[in-house]
Parts: structure tokens; sequence; C-alpha cells
């Protein structure tokens, strides 16, 4: 994936990232929004939206197309995987070193030029697995 230019980091995009960066929850924008509100009182949804799309195109945050579910992003942009509650939608990190290779794998065993990959596991969080 080819990264654009770097952007001057601005205010609202500074307290964006910080805000992003505290939590591990991978919130939607809107959510983001919400977090971003108490300190930027009169910041827009557009404007965190718009935001969100330039650090993640500048590579200082991850954009995660989680299956079903609105956007969601990720403070962390070091290549990790993730875990999707298939009854909440919660999403977490999965702590476990990404696969070496597996992206030369891929493109030996497909003859497709890889440029990255993403990995999803699904099953039941513990908050919805404890609910029965």
């Amino acid at each position: 994936m080819q990264k654009t230019i770097a952007r001057r980091m601005t205010r609202q995009r500074q307290v964006i990232l910080e805000e992003l960066r505290k939590v591990t929850s991978h919130p939607t924008a809107d959510q983001l929004h919400q977090m971003v509100k108490h300190r930027l009182p009169g910041i827009s949804i557009a404007t965190v939206y718009r935001n969100l799309e330039l650090l993640a195109d500048e590579g200082k945050v991850l954009k995660l197309d989680v299956s079903g579910n609105q956007r969601r992003f990720d403070g962390t942009p070091e290549p990790h995987y993730h875990v999707r509650c298939s009854r909440c939608g919660r999403v977490d990190d999965v702590h476990i070193e990404p696969i070496a290779d597996i992206e030369e794998m891929a493109a030996d065993a497909s003859g497709y030029q890889v440029m990255s990959h993403t990995v999803e596991f699904t099953g039941i969080c513990p908050e919805c697995a404890a609910r029965g």
C-alpha cells in the first residue's frame, strides 16, 4: 500500500490521534467524535471523518473494514490481527505474532502481487459468553 505525503499535524488531527491511541476498543468515527468533543466541543463529525481518512492515508492509524459493521479505527498501525464478536460486534486485538512470510506464500500460491493482508477472527467475546 502506498502512503501519501505527510500533512501538517493540525490541532484537531492531533487530538483525534491522541484520543484514538488512548483506547483499544477500535471505535467507529461516531464514537471517536463523542470522545474528541470533550476536548474540542465545536468539532464536527465531518471533520473527524476527514481527519481519520487523512491519518489512515498517512499510515498513522488503521481503518478496519470489519465484516457486517461500521468501519472502525485502530490507533496501532503496526501489523496485528483482530477478533470480532459475532453477537455484539466488539473488536479486540489478538496478541500473537503476525505470520511471517504469509504475503509471500499467498503470492506464490495465487500468482498475485500481494501488497498487504488482514486477518479477522470471529467468535464470542467474554461478556457475551458469560450472558449465555
